[in-house]
C-alpha cells in the first residue's frame, strides 16, 4: 500500500509528498518539482497545478515537491538547485514567466526536463505547454451573450494578451450583436482590490454578466455577483460549486490532466523541447456545468457548437463564412 508523507518547511514554501519508490529505482521519472509565482491556494490556476502534481505522485508513485512565491531568476535558480539536489528530473514552472528563466539555465541541467505554460520559449530540454484558450472564451461568451438582459457584459481580465478575452468578446457579439462588451485589465493575477473596484463600476453601469478572467479574484467576484443577483462565467476551474445559479458556466482548463499527460510522455521518453498546443480536441479544455438558469435549448446549442468545433477546428463564426 502506498504511503504518503508530508513535510512542510513554511519559511521556504516547500512541501514533499513522498511515495514508497526510491530515486534509484525509477527508469525515467525520478522525482517531480513545481514552481508557482504566488500560491497553490488561489482556488483556480495554482490549485489546479497542485492537483496535477498530486496526480503525478499517485499515478507514477514518485516524490513531488513544490515551492511558492518564486518570481525572479535568482529564485528559480535556487529552487532548481534544491530540486536537483533532491533528485528531481522533471520540473514544472506553473506560469509563462518561467519560460525565459528556464531557457537561461537549461544547459546547466542537461538531465532535467523543464516544462512551463503559455509561452514562446523552448530549448532542447524546455517544453512550453499552451492552452488554445480562444475557443473556450468564445463559447463562454456565447452563453453570456444569450443570457444578458441588459445587453451589458463585463470582462475583468488579468492581462491584455489572454487569448480567451478576445474569444469571449467574439462569442458575445456572435450570439448577441446588440450586446456591448466592456473590458477592464487588472494587469495582475492576484490584485483582488483593483478587480473588485472594476466589478463595482461595472455593476453600476448595468452589466449583468461578468467574466472574471483572473486566478485569485474570480472567486471573490463570483461570490459578490451572487449577492448582487447578476450572472458570472467561471474561470479555469468549474466554479459552479461557488454559486450554482449565478455561474452560467465556466471556461475550464484541466491543468491537472495535462500535468499527468506530460508526465506520461516524459516517462515514455516522448517529451521533447518544443512548443505544444492543447484544445477541446485533447480533452484538456471544456466548459463547466451549466447553471439551472441556462435553458436546455441554449445548452444544446452550445454543446453542438463545441462538437462541431472539435470535428472541424472552426468556431461558429468561421463556419458561416
Amino acid at each position: 500500500m502506498k504511503k504518503l508523507f508530508i513535510l512542510s518547511l513554511l519559511a521556504f514554501g516547500f512541501i514533499l509528498l513522498s511515495g514508497c519508490g526510491s530515486y534509484f529505482e525509477k527508469d525515467n521519472i525520478q522525482k517531480v518539482g513545481m514552481l508557482v509565482e504566488d500560491s497553490i491556494h488561489d482556488q483556480a490556476w495554482g490549485k489546479k497545478g497542485y492537483k496535477g502534481l498530486l496526480s503525478i505522485s499517485e499515478e507514477f508513485d514518485v516524490d513531488v515537491y513544490f515551492k511558492e512565491g518564486i518570481k525572479t531568476q535568482q529564485d528559480v535558480t535556487d529552487a532548481v538547485d534544491e530540486f536537483v539536489n533532491n533528485g528531481v528530473n522533471l520540473i514544472f514552472g506553473h506560469s509563462n514567466t518561467y519560460g525565459k528563466f528556464f531557457v537561461d539555465i537549461a544547459q546547466a541541467y542537461p538531465d532535467v526536463q523543464f516544462v512551463y505554460f503559455n509561452g514562446g520559449y523552448s530549448a532542447e530540454n524546455v517544453t512550453s505547454l499552451n492552452f488554445n484558450s480562444h475557443a473556450m472564451g468564445f463559447f463562454g461568451g456565447m452563453v453570456a451573450g444569450a443570457m444578458t438582459t441588459t445587453n451589458q457584459v463585463g470582462i475583468i481580465a488579468a492581462y491584455e494578451w489572454q487569448p480567451e478575452i478576445e474569444g469571449f468578446y467574439e462569442g458575445v457579439k456572435y450570439r448577441n450583436p446588440s450586446a456591448e462588451v466592456h473590458i477592464q485589465y487588472v494587469n495582475n493575477w492576484s490584485d483582488k482590490g483593483t478587480a473588485m473596484k472594476m466589478y463595482q463600476a461595472m455593476l453600476e453601469n448595468d452589466m449583468d454578466v461578468i467574466y472574471p478572467a483572473g486566478d485569485s479574484y474570480s472567486v471573490d467576484i463570483i461570490k459578490q455577483a451572487n449577492k448582487d443577483g447578476i450572472y458570472a462565467i467561471g474561470y479555469v476551474s468549474d466554479q459552479s460549486d461557488i454559486a450554482e445559479s449565478t455561474v452560467l458556466t465556466s471556461t475550464v482548463q484541466h491543468v491537472d490532466k495535462l500535468y499527468e499527460l506530460v508526465a506520461e510522455k516524459f516517462n515514455e521518453k516522448e517529451l521533447k523541447g518544443d512548443i505544444l498546443t492543447f484544445d477541446f480536441q485533447d480533452d484538456v479544455i471544456t466548459l463547466g456545468n451549466y447553471s439551472p438558469e441556462v435553458p436546455e435549448d441554449l445548452q444544446d446549442e452550445i454543446n453542438e457548437a463545441i462538437d462541431d468545433y472539435i470535428d472541424t477546428g472552426l468556431l461558429p463564426n468561421e463556419l458561416e463564412k
